[in-house]
């Protein structure tokens, strides 16, 4: 089914309309696979969602990313109905869903915990969704079979939760969450606990799965680097709001916040006051060192971020070309990564930036006083607005 052949369900639109939709918006909401409309959750009068608008499309791996209490885990509890919206609409598949039970919304739920019965095989965890929906003995066979070889568990149905590995455990909870084709499959920080070796290995049998079985999945975790690796799309929530949605290009080559930029990946961070110049740059001083940025803001106090594989390091005394920017920097720290060196620096107005350099590139020594250079399309310019940070336009 493409996303154009799904429809608002019949006798929805009225309902829809009722609550102030136009007809673009009902048509979005019919076409996406999950959609929220100015969604918030309040305990009291403090607001742990704020009127969050996010549409997922039909089939889509999106994740949610972001600090502990961002409001992340709670949105998608709201999905999956363990946690009631207090405001705002929220529709899977074109369909109301704010006031139906976890059971009447058509996902699957996959935990940290596994969330496995330890008196039940391998087999007979997967088959208890479809015992629930009273499916034939001769069905549930053969669900769980399939369920079993989509996980690569097919020599594991008779073993029980005790005998398995974390990983396995976690790959029989995906297969029951998964047995009877839900068309939404919700992850709540699934790989957690288990080892970064284990764990890459999963992310990437999860991706496969994806792409064979077409649901739409919302993953949640906390770690930058899952979250690129495994996404379609990544929502980046901060301070119960949704900073900026995008690919995971788009998040880490263009961040329109601040905080998008420092918490999607290494940074390196300059702030000062900006002046524009000409009708392309801006000119930022920064302790007074004076460096240029493409694009122009209406702002004074400014940041430009700078990726650490976009910088390097020269000798003390070198000049930049009209083309680059170069400031005097510190090294405070050098980490041995194999491929690269990461190179701490104190940047000239005392905070600290990261350079990470190929194995062919000079190697400095902590405590040498080197230049930090830069192309100048390099960076991207940001308005300083702390954590919660504001694009400049």
């Amino acid at each position: 089914m493409t996303h154009n052949e799904i429809p608002v369900p019949e006798g929805h639109e009225q309902e829809l309309r009722a609550e102030g939709l136009n007809t673009t918006a009902i048509h979005a909401i019919g076409e996406a696979g999950i959609s929220l409309n100015q969604v918030t959750k309040r305990y009291g009068d403090k607001a742990v969602v704020d009127q969050i608008d996010l549409t997922i499309e039909p089939g889509e791996f999106m994740t949610f990313l972001g600090p502990s209490g961002s409001g992340k885990t709670t949105t998608l509890n709201m999905i999956a109905g363990f946690t009631q919206v207090t405001e705002g609409m929220l529709h899977i598949y074109g369909k109301p869903v704010a006031k139906l039970p976890p059971h009447k919304r058509d996902i699957g739920m996959v935990f940290q915990n596994y969330a496995l019965f330890p008196h039940k095989t391998v087999a007979e965890n997967i088959a208890y969704p479809l015992q629930r929906r009273k499916l034939s003995k001769q069905v549930q066979a053969e669900k769980v079979a399939k369920a079993l070889d989509m996980v690569r568990m097919g020599e594991f149905g008779d073993r029980f939760p005790s005998e398995l590995s974390g990983g396995q455990q976690q790959r029989v909870a995906l297969a029951r969450a998964l047995v009877y084709e839900p068309r939404v499959l919700l992850m709540d920080e699934p790989l957690g606990a288990l080892d970064k070796k284990l764990r890459d290995w999963l992310q990437n049998e999860i991706k496969r799965i994806h792409r064979e079985v077409g649901s739409t999945f919302v993953y949640v975790t906390h770690d930058q680097e899952e979250a690129l690796s495994m996404s379609d799309r990544i929502a980046v929530f901060n301070n119960g709001k949704i900073e900026q949605v995008g690919t995971s290009e788009d998040l880490y080559e263009a961040p329109q916040t601040l905080f998008v930029g420092r918490f999607l990946g290494e940074s390196t961070v300059l702030l000062g006051k900006g002046t524009a110049v000409g009708e392309r740059h801006t000119a930022i001083d920064v302790a007074g060192h004076r460096v240029l940025a493409d694009g122009q803001s209406a702002h004074e106090d400014l940041a430009i971020l700078i990726r650490p594989e976009n910088l390097r390091l020269e000798l003390a005394g070198t000049e930049a070309t009209a083309e680059q920017n170069a400031v005097p920097v510190t090294i405070l720290d050098v980490t041995y990564l194999g491929a690269s060196r990461r190179y701490t620096v104190r940047l000239p107005d005392g905070s600290e930036g990261a350079v990470r350099l190929g194995q062919d590139a000079r190697i400095h020594n902590r405590g040498d006083n080197v230049v930090m250079v830069w192309e100048v399309p390099s960076g991207v310019l940001l308005v300083d607005t702390g954590e919660a940070g504001e694009s400049a336009t």
